[in-house]
């Protein structure tokens, strides 16, 4: 089959994004997700099912099946923001991983054409998954949550012993600009020890020089009710920007890495 039409799942298609990857870029949100992180901001994207959430009082469909062609008409039209700005496509989710043959064949298709690419993703898939991925991939933004194994599970449903080992074959494979992302998330994550092991791991990835502190927001609480699900963290309140600048100062002091608040 002609890769162009290969079909995935989509939630959502952002255009003029200035975070997720390097100028202005086109997100494409993949539906489905291994994880169940308690504070995801984005809930419609977990299940690969289509869904219906109520947004303002209104029903509305959250998923549509859609070919690479389809999506790569919308992405093309910034064109010249990207050349402009050396922005491009990124995959997101969701985890893009899910849905690997509609991954590869974006990416694929973006490449061909000249746009640069990046995917946002835990890694939790089978290496030979990513494998396939990243000669098509500029810029992988990998999130690293936590260091612990049963905090992880705890947390996200699954333990990080997988997206750990995979960060460490992405970074010495050096076929991608392997960036590392942290959402930092009170009671999860957010204390001085737990930061410094992320950023200590991170340090030791060839080639990462950069990671990115990520603050928990609660823009996406109203979509569990929207969806008819509770939203599990309802006591817990984001960072402050003065917790958030210590942290990025502590990474700072004990690593080599340059450390930045935000996407």
């Amino acid at each position: 089959m002609d890769s162009l039409q290969t079909k995935g799942r989509i939630f959502d298609i952002q255009r003029y994004s200035i975070h997720d990857g390097k100028g202005i870029r086109t997100i494409v949100f993949l539906k489905g997700c291994p994880l169940r992180c308690k504070w995801c901001c984005n809930p419609e994207s977990q299940e690969h099912g289509i869904q219906q959430m109520t947004v303002q009082g209104v029903p509305k469909t959250m998923g549509e099946d859609i070919t690479v062609e389809e999506v790569m008409k919308v992405v093309e039209k910034d064109r010249t923001y990207y050349r402009r700005s050396g922005g491009g496509l990124t995959l997101s989710g969701g985890e893009s991983l899910f849905q690997p043959e509609f991954a590869i064949d974006l990416l694929k298709a973006a490449k061909s054409v000249g746009i640069n690419t990046a995917l946002e993703s835990t890694g939790c898939a089978k290496y030979s998954v990513i494998e396939q991925i990243l000669p098509y991939l500029d810029q992988y933004l990998m999130d690293i949550k936590h260091m612990n194994a049963d905090k992880h599970k705890k947390f996200t449903g699954k333990s990080n012993e997988l997206m750990l080992k995979n960060a460490k074959k992405i970074a010495v494979s050096n076929q991608t600009n392997l960036s590392i992302r942290v959402p930092v998330v009170p009671t999860f994550n957010d204390t001085r020890k737990e930061i410094i092991d992320i950023a200590s791991f991170a340090e030791h990835l060839p080639g990462v020089e950069k990671i990115h502190l990520l603050p928990y927001h609660r823009l996406g609480e109203d979509k569990y009710e929207g969806l008819g699900r509770t939203y599990l963290m309802p006591e817990v309140l984001p960072p402050t920007n003065e917790h958030m600048e210590m942290l990025k100062q502590l990474v700072e002091k004990h690593t080599n890495l340059s450390c930045q608040i935000g996407g």
